[in-house]
C-alpha cells in the first residue's frame, strides 16, 4: 500500500509541475496575443489617417493601404490562426494560393495598363470611344 500511496503522490506532483508550466505558457501566450491586439489597434488608426493622407495618386494610397493590410493580415495569419507553428506541408498550400493570388494580381494589373479592345469605360460610362467616335451601349 505504502507503494501505491508514493505514486499517487508523484501523479499529483507531476500534475501540479504540468499545471504550473501550463499556466505560464498561457500567461506568455495572452501577453502576445494582447501585444499583437494592441498593434492591430494602433495599424486600423493607422489606416484610418492614411486614407486622409495624400500620396499623389490614387493609386499610391491604395498601394500604401494595401501594405499596411498585408502587414496586419499577416499577423492575424501567424497568431491567432496560429499558423506560426504549422507543420511544412500547411506552407506550402499557403505557398501555393500566394502564388496564385500574386499571378491574378498581375494579371489584373496587365489588364489595367492595356485593356482588351472594347472593354474599357470612360467616364460618363459609355464604353471607350474608338476613332472619334462613341459607342453607346444600348439596353
Amino acid at each position: 500500500m505504502s507503494d501505491n500511496h508514493t505514486h499517487e503522490s508523484k501523479a499529483e506532483v507531476c500534475t501540479e509541475v504540468e499545471r504550473h508550466a501550463a499556466h505560464d505558457h498561457h500567461d506568455l501566450h495572452l501577453g502576445r496575443v494582447f501585444w499583437i491586439g494592441g498593434f492591430l489597434f494602433v495599424g486600423t488608426a493607422l489606416t484610418v489617417a492614411l486614407s486622409y493622407f495624400d500620396f499623389g495618386s490614387r493609386e499610391r494610397n491604395i498601394m500604401m493601404a494595401m501594405a499596411l493590410a498585408t502587414v496586419k493580415v499577416s499577423l492575424v495569419c501567424a497568431y491567432f490562426m496560429h499558423l506560426k507553428g504549422e507543420k511544412p506541408l500547411i506552407w506550402k498550400f499557403l505557398y501555393f494560393t500566394a502564388f496564385f493570388v500574386a499571378g491574378l494580381f498581375l494579371l489584373t494589373s496587365f489588364a489595367w495598363v492595356n485593356p482588351i479592345f472594347g472593354t474599357e469605360r470612360n467616364r460618363h460610362g459609355n464604353e471607350r470611344a474608338f476613332d472619334g467616335f462613341e459607342i453607346q451601349r444600348t439596353h
